[in-house]
């Protein structure tokens, strides 16, 4: 089995329409939200090598510095699957995206470190 990151992105669009909905929808969804990925989690608790959580306000250094920046990230954790399809199979109707107003799971392998 080999380890792969999921990143959870999101986007101001899709934030903006959560926030649309009227206070009750929000807290019915994320109840239903909070019980599925709950679910999702048990499913794959097996295979979840770190549970990860939701990411905060960014910033980038380089060359130039420090400065805060946006990105369409909004949460991450590891898991383990046989396979990149099969990892990926795992975030399919996912409630980050069904339920709340994420906007995708991206799924990539752990890779070995050059030379270690």
């Amino acid at each position: 089995m080999k380890n792969f990151m999921a990143v959870y992105t999101g986007s101001e669009t899709n934030h903006q329409a959560w926030t649309e909905l009227s206070e009750e929808a929000r807290n019915a969804r994320v109840a239903e939200g909070m019980k599925a990925w709950q679910d999702w989690g048990a499913k794959y608790a097996d295979r979840i090598v770190y549970q990860g959580g939701p990411l905060g306000k960014t910033k980038r250094i380089g060359k130039d510095g420090v400065s805060d920046i946006k990105n369409n990230l909004a949460a991450f954790n590891v898991v383990r699957a046989e396979s990149h399809e099969e990892a990926a199979r795992m975030f399919e109707d996912h409630p980050h995206f069904t339920l709340f107003p994420g906007e995708s799971v991206e799924v990539m392998p752990e890779l070995p470190i050059p030379g270690a």
